[in-house]
């Protein structure tokens, strides 16, 4: 990155300071206006997208309607019907001390944010937070994943025309442009992207005592029991899993079965992928439905964990086709995998799928445990015994039950990570206050109780301050 360039951003970063003063106390209306172009704008371009994620990675205009601009669109469709009520400052009863003052929380936005995108959903998780950073009343820049250069440069035209810069600004690049951003002190940062960089993005806001939502990964783990729906647990996870070619951050990463239904399901998840996808390898290959990785350093990385459970003496039931030239891998399921194996411990992010038997419902767990927490956890089964036991013994960012990474697109609640997997929450109300500072504001009246507590420190005063603290060991009403 040339010097110019770095100019180019601090003058747009340090333009947005007198915007972003001057939005601290815009009104809901200005902000929905603003949200509205934004989606005038993108509805716009919605066959130019079709077109940029054809040459980016080849997904399907249906995946881009269903994947991209449905969750920017809810998002929008949110904001619109809720921000007034959001932006309300909320009342809080006083406290047994705090008789005679009137208390609230007020929601003011953060100021200058910097959003950095990546590349698996570059649509959705560009434009999705950048309408929650809006909404909250933040000027915003954003840098989007260099993967994927056709949606980017569409991102940043959209961008350009809708926004000055020292409101919303795009700056395309790798990870140079990434460094001379973080180097900025941005009032917050949001990330979304793998735990090794989020670590990265952490430091770096940490020098500017920045705060931060860390959207991150992590291996998250399905478990099918013995009392589950299998045709239905079939039919959603090759979806949940396939869905971008696994390129998903909430994708199911693998699978433990117990041993009593393993081959009926496994028969079940067969019958479904070649339903969808194709009889036979070669028309899977030909399938219009199947996104491409991302790119040939991704397919060789993914092509390399699968050669090393093969070597150790995985079996593949079912895909392990590969054509890096192509940024091929066909849908792959794959079991027997012994301990050590790469898989077993890296995060897949893409179309392989181990499955592992067991037996026990709590080695399962305990494996878990000893994991990383991940983004997201599926539980199919339809004994609550389990269902329970699963949930109260396990951590996670988000869960499903009989279900799996829909809840991802449920607006009313909050997606993020829990440590390994990620800080800080997404999605409607919840993304509004990601971006947003919560103010305490306190009002108090000439008859506040507070005064017992002023000096002089007579006899009587004590007493007074003793019968106060006594009675805070009753139980609130």
């Amino acid at each position: 990155m040339n010097e110019a360039d770095v100019q180019q951003i601090k003058a747009a970063f340090d333009a947005q300071q007198a915007t972003a003063l001057r939005w601290r106390a815009s009104a809901a209306a200005e902000r929905i206006a603003r949200v509205k172009r934004l989606r005038d704008a993108l509805m716009a371009q919605r066959e130019a997208f079709y077109a940029a994620f054809e040459s980016d990675y080849r997904k399907s205009p249906a995946e881009v309607e269903a994947s991209e601009f449905l969750p920017v669109m809810e998002e929008i469709r949110q904001v619109l019907g809720a921000l007034k009520r959001w932006m309300k400052p909320r009342r809080h009863w006083p406290t047994t001390t705090m008789l005679g003052t009137y208390a609230s929380v007020q929601y003011q936005p953060r100021g200058r944010v910097l959003i950095i995108a990546p590349w698996n959903y570059p649509l959705s998780l560009c434009f999705g937070p950048l309408v929650s950073a809006l909404a909250a009343g933040n000027t915003a820049i954003i840098k989007p994943s260099e993967m994927t250069p056709a949606v980017s440069a569409l991102m940043a035209r959209i961008i350009a025309d809708v926004f000055p810069a020292d409101e919303v600004a795009l700056f395309e690049g790798s990870q140079p442009t990434s460094h001379a951003l973080l180097q900025l002190p941005f009032d917050h940062i949001f990330f979304t992207g793998s735990p090794s960089v989020g670590k990265l993005v952490m430091t770096a806001a940490a020098q500017h005592l920045a705060s931060v939502t860390l959207e991150l990964g992590g291996k998250s783990p399905t478990i099918v029991d013995e009392t589950a729906n299998l045709q239905l647990a079939a039919e959603t996870l090759m979806w949940g899993k396939f869905l971008n070619n696994g390129q998903t951050c909430v994708a199911p990463d693998h699978v433990y079965v117990h041993a009593s239904v393993k081959p009926a399901f496994v028969a079940a998840c067969r019958q479904v992928l070649q339903q969808r996808y194709g009889a036979d390898a070669v028309a899977q290959k030909q399938s219009p439905d199947l996104t491409r990785v991302v790119n040939q350093r991704h397919t060789q990385r993914l092509a390399g964990l699968l050669a090393d459970a093969l070597q150790r003496g995985a079996v593949v039931h079912t895909g392990g086709e590969v054509d890096e030239a192509q940024c091929y891998i066909a849908p792959t399921l794959i079991e027997q995998i012994p301990a050590g194996a790469a898989i077993l411990s890296e995060e897949i992010f893409g179309p392989l799928l181990p499955i592992i038997e067991y037996r026990e419902l709590d080695q399962v767990i305990a494996a878990i445990n000893a994991a990383p927490k991940p983004l997201a956890l599926y539980v199919w089964s339809t004994r609550q015994a389990n269902i329970d036991k699963v949930l109260k013994q396990t951590s996670s960012g988000g869960a499903c039950v009989n279900h799996c990474v829909a809840h991802f697109a449920h607006g009313n609640l909050p997606f993020g990570g829990v440590n390994n997997s990620g800080m800080g929450s997404a999605h409607g109300e919840y993304g509004f206050k990601a971006f947003s500072h919560e103010r305490a504001v306190l009002r108090a009246s000439p008859l506040m109780l507070i005064k017992l507590f002023f000096p002089p420190y007579t006899s009587g005063r004590l007493r007074l301050i003793r019968m106060v603290v006594d009675s805070l060991k009753l139980p609130m009403l």
